[in-house]
C-alpha cells in the first residue's frame, strides 16, 4: 500500500513515571498532544506501526551494537523496566513477524539492517506506545538506531534508512505508520538532567518541518552533545522520519520545555 502515517514523539520516562509531580498544566498539554496524535494516527487505519527509537542497552550492548535493527517477532513484552517506576504495566504488545521479514527484506537492497525475534522494549517504545495505542490492538514493529554506543550511527545514514522504511512501505500491502520516538536535548541521569535548551531544540524542529536534509545530517556529535546533551543523539530518530518524509508537509503540533521530565518535548506529523 504505502506510509499512511509519520510522526515524532518524546520518549522520556519521566512522562509516565514522573507525571504525579511535574506541572498539572504542562503535564496535560502534553497528554493532550499526545491524545491529538493518537487521533490522527488512528484515522489513517494503520496495519502496522513501526517505531523508530534509540534502544537504551536493554537489547543490544557493546559486544554487538547494530547500527540499525528491525524486531521481527509476532509479539513483543514490555516494558523492561520496573513497571512502578515507569508507571506502565507489564504487557504483550503484538508484533507480525511475516511483515516485518518483508519490510526487512526491502530495506537490505540499501541499507545493511539488522534482526531480532527477541525484543523486549524500554521506555522507548514503551512510553509512546502508552499514548498511541494504549489498547494495544495494532501490531508493533521495533526498529532501532544506535543513538547510544560510539561510533554512532552517521547522521546521513540515519537519513538513508528513512528512505528505505518509505520504500519499504510502499511495496508491501499493508498500510504503514511510522513514529520515530526520543529526544531532543536532555542530559539524562547527570547533575544537568533538569536543563533543556530550548533555542537549540526549536533549531532541530525547523529544520525538521523544513526537510533540510544538509543542516539535519550536519548536526555532528561534538555540537549535538554541547548543545543538546547526551540525549541528543536521538535526534536520529527525527531525521529518519524527516528522510522517509520527503515531499511531504510537516508540522510540529507541540513544544514545550518540561524540566520535572527532564527533556524538551516535541511532536509532529507530516500531512500524508
Amino acid at each position: 500500500m504505502s506510509l499512511v502515517f509519520a510522526g515524532i514523539c518524546p520518549h522520556a520516562p519521566g512522562i509516565t513515571g514522573r507525571a504525579h509531580l511535574a506541572d498539572p498544566a504542562a503535564k496535560d498539554r502534553l497528554y493532550g498532544a499526545f491524545d491529538q496524535m493518537r487521533y490522527a494516527l488512528e484515522a489513517t487505519k494503520p496495519d502496522a506501526l513501526v517505531v523508530v527509537a534509540a534502544e537504551h542497552f536493554a537489547n543490544f550492548f557493546m559486544d554487538n551494537m547494530p547500527a540499525f535493527s528491525i524486531g521481527m517477532a509476532d509479539s513483543y513484552q514490555g516494558p523492561i523496566e520496573d513497571p512502578d517506576w515507569l508507571g506502565i504495566p507489564t504487557t504483550m504488545v503484538p508484533g507480525n513477524a511475516e511483515l516485518s521479514n518483508r519490510l526487512v527484506d526491502e530495506i537490505l537492497q540499501t541499507v545493511d539492517v539488522g534482526y531480532a525475534q527477541e525484543w523486549k522494549f524500554d521506555h522507548g517504545i514503551a512510553v509512546p506506545l502508552n499514548f498511541l495505542t494504549p489498547r494495544y490492538d495494532l501490531a508493533v514493529i521495533p526498529a532501532n538506531i544506535n543513538c547510544q554506543g560510539p561510533p554512532l550511527t552517521p547522521p546521513h545514514r540515519a537519513w538513508a534508512f528513512g528512505e528505505a522504511l518509505r520504500r519499504a512501505a510502499e511495496q508491501v500491502p499493508e498500510r504503514i505508520a511510522l513514529v520515530g520516538t526520543g529526544g531532543i536535548s536532555h542530559w539524562p541521569a547527570t547533575p544537568d538532567s533538569v536543563k533543556i535548551n530550548q533555542e537549540w531544540d526549536r533549531q532541530i524542529l525547523d529544520q525538521w518541518v523544513a526537510g533540510d536534509r544538509q543542516a539535519l545530517i550536519a548536526n555532528d556529535d561534538v555540537s549535538s552533545y554541547l548543545q543538546g546533551g547526551q540525549g541528543a543523539f536521538e535526534i536520529r530518530t527525527h531525521i529518519a522520519i524527516a528522510g522517509a518524509t520527503q515531499g511531504y508537509e510537516r508540522t510540529v503540533t507541540y513544544y514545550e520545555p518540561i524540566p520535572m521530565f527532564a527533556v524538551g518535548c516535541a511532536l509532529g506529523w507530516a500531512a500524508i
